[in-house]
């Protein structure tokens, strides 16, 4: 690899560094390529992605960056997994590593905090962004179905609702 790809390599890890929402570093030593791409396949569907690189090129990467603090568990050989989602790459590396033995999480980073391998395992439980919208939605959606439910009731139980409020008030 000349001067220029080792720039362009460490451009591309620095952007990866900035633009996720949380990095996972894990050894996969003595993994398949058949097994490696079930992880990538894996990633890819989560919305996130797996990168090996040099660790020196990853460490040049990581200078000046929030997550930074990763650079010590970039040893022997390590892989990068990486979501904009905060939660995605987390679960998928912790899925695969309670399938795969040969893949073991070192830790990570989810914006400028470090995580060791129990922190990624607690960021992998947390709710993906998906299921937290899903259930901001529900909570936002629940008032007005039971305000078109009460519209749409018989005028009997509007009016019995209305005395109600009214003998509420007055007391």
């Amino acid at each position: 690899m000349d001067r220029a790809q080792k720039e362009k390599v460490v451009e591309e890890l620095g952007q990866i560094f900035e633009s996720s929402g949380v990095v996972v570093v894990a050894r996969y030593e003595g993994l398949t390529v058949a097994e490696m791409q079930v992880l990538r396949a894996m990633m890819r569907e989560a919305g996130g992605a797996v990168r090996v690189a040099k660790n020196r090129l990853a460490k040049i990467a990581l200078e000046g960056k929030p997550c930074a603090s990763i650079g010590s568990l970039l040893t022997g050989m390590t892989v990068l997994a990486y979501s904009e989602d905060p939660v995605a790459a987390a679960k998928v590396s912790v899925d695969f590593a309670k399938k795969n033995d040969k893949f073991v999480i070192l830790g990570g980073s989810m914006g400028g905090q470090g995580l060791d391998s129990k922190g990624v395992e607690s960021v992998s439980k947390l709710p993906s962004r998906e299921e937290l919208i899903a259930s901001v939605v529900a909570c936002i959606g629940a008032p007005a179905s039971c305000l078109a439910g009460a519209i749409g009731a018989p005028a009997s139980n509007i009016a019995g609702i209305l005395s109600t409020l009214e003998e509420r008030h007055a007391a």
